[in-house]
């Protein structure tokens, strides 16, 4: 039966509702059945309920908030104000039985809440809710009979809701207080559910922001190790979050011609490479938003054709005052490597030295010059230096998220383990992408399958074919 055609006479509690009866109707009707029964408790958390599943929009449930507390107590009328952020107690909604007296009552209400403005940031005012009260009987006159309840929201409170009643007979009985609670209770359950709503949304864009950056970083580090004559190149970064701050890459420099083949190969046909790992304080999407402005910098200087020291020098004095605003900064090992006499020439800017195990003398040393730190000082100097490379030995490039790698009992995997963890596995692996595996596994090993580890941990690894 449509409503418009539904009887005027009460209908049975059990009798079942028309199909294309909408939400609003619905709960109209449980508002009628509310005030003509007398288990009133028991239908307005019905009716409550209903609304809060009916109804996603948040301003929608509070403008029946009113309605329902004037019904259920026999007011002339409710108000509900919720205090807003900058401090100001607002009139959010109003029920008035006499529409001819609602708009009087509206602007009463405004100009009293108009005066009152708390402090932010403090504790539930019981003081402000007298002034409240005061100011309302100010401008609703002596006879406006006033009672409201708290309306809290993880015990702080948001606002107040008010009955209102000019019956100078009226009292704010034991059951009416019940009743305005619950009420009161089911609209901080909506506000609650709302900022939730609001959170989970941001967190949702949130999480898409992330994911786009984390591609773009990935898109960014090398998808595969070149190919140089002479050499087997293997690396891996994984970063304690989607965004790290860590940082490595393969550079043709000037003097080096290289092309792709059809399989996306690089492939050298003469002239040196770069080979470049570094580390920005800091995790997340600051520091991967460093490391991409630094790789876009590092990448233009090595196309100048200075030494490793100079490039280093250049990188620190382009890099120093964005660097310097964002409170970062950034350790970086650039080396060049040439395959026609495999010399390695290097510098290093306060980076971890990577460690060069010696195949002839089964030695680990490491490789280092003095130089700070890419962005503390603007006049930073760095030193050149070079290691000839034999048949066999390897270089691995690491960054402290391996060394610094916590157990579950707090102990730190350290350097010592690491070294020997190196040295062992040149002696035993089989290639530069085992010794990557076995290293890598050695520190999952040490933090426990079960534990993230907090740092970004990248490692790469050089050996000279033998």
């Amino acid at each position: 039966m449509p409503v418009s055609q539904l009887p005027s006479q009460p209908t049975d509690s059990n009798s079942s509702a028309a199909t294309d009866v909408t939400p609003v109707v619905a709960l109209k009707e449980l508002v009628a059945r509310l005030h003509r029964e007398q288990n009133k408790i028991q239908d307005l958390l019905s009716s409550l309920g209903f609304a809060l599943r009916s109804f996603n929009n948040l301003n929608q449930f509070l403008e029946l908030i009113p309605l329902m507390a004037t019904r259920v107590t026999d007011a002339d009328g409710s108000a509900l104000f919720l205090y807003k952020p900058n401090g100001q107690v607002r009139l959010e909604q109003l029920h008035w039985q006499d529409s001819h007296q609602r708009k009087h009552i509206r602007k009463a209400l405004e100009t009293a809440t108009s005066q009152i403005t708390l402090l932010p940031n403090t504790a539930p005012l019981a003081n402000a809710t007298g002034v409240l009260d005061a100011q309302m009987h100010r401008y609703l006159g002596p006879d406006m009979q006033i009672f409201g309840t708290a309306i809290l929201v993880k015990h702080a409170e948001r606002g107040w809701l008010y009955v209102l009643s000019r019956d100078p007979e009226y009292s704010w009985t034991e059951t009416r207080q019940k009743l305005v609670r619950l009420v009161a209770d089911q609209t901080a359950v909506a506000i609650e559910n709302d900022e939730l709503a609001v959170e989970l949304r941001k967190k949702e864009r949130l999480d898409q922001e992330l994911e786009i950056g984390a591609e773009i970083q990935r898109r960014l580090l090398p998808r595969q190790c070149p190919s140089i004559p002479g050499i087997a190149l293997a690396a891996r970064c994984k970063p304690a979050n989607r965004v790290g701050g860590d940082y490595y890459d393969f550079i043709p420099t000037k003097q080096n011609q290289f092309q792709l083949n059809s399989k996306d190969t690089i492939s050298l046909e003469t002239g040196r490479w770069g080979f470049v790992i570094g580390d920005v304080m800091g995790k997340g999407v600051p520091a991967g938003l460093i490391m991409t402005m630094m790789r876009g910098m590092l990448r233009g200087e090595v196309l100048h054709g200075n030494s490793p020291a100079a490039i280093l020098q250049n990188l620190n004095q382009v890099m120093y005052a964005d660097l310097e605003n964002s409170h970062r900064f950034v350790t970086l090992f650039y080396s060049e490597y040439d395959p026609q006499n495999r010399i390695l020439s290097y510098s290093n800017a306060a980076h971890n030295p990577p460690l060069w195990w010696h195949a002839a003398t089964k030695t680990v040393t490491r490789l280092d010059t003095l130089g700070m730190l890419i962005g503390l000082d603007t006049n930073s100097e760095y030193e050149d230096a070079q290691a000839q490379l034999e048949p066999g030995d390897t270089i691995i490039y690491y960054t402290d998220g391996l060394t610094e790698a916590a157990s579950a009992g707090g102990d730190r995997f350290d350097e010592e383990n690491f070294v020997d963890a190196f040295n062992l596995a040149c002696r035993h692996c089989n290639g530069a992408e085992e010794i990557l595996d076995y290293l890598f596994n050695q520190v999952y090993q040490f933090i426990g399958a079960d534990k993230q580890n907090t740092d970004d941990m990248t490692l790469v690894v050089l050996q000279v074919n033998g």
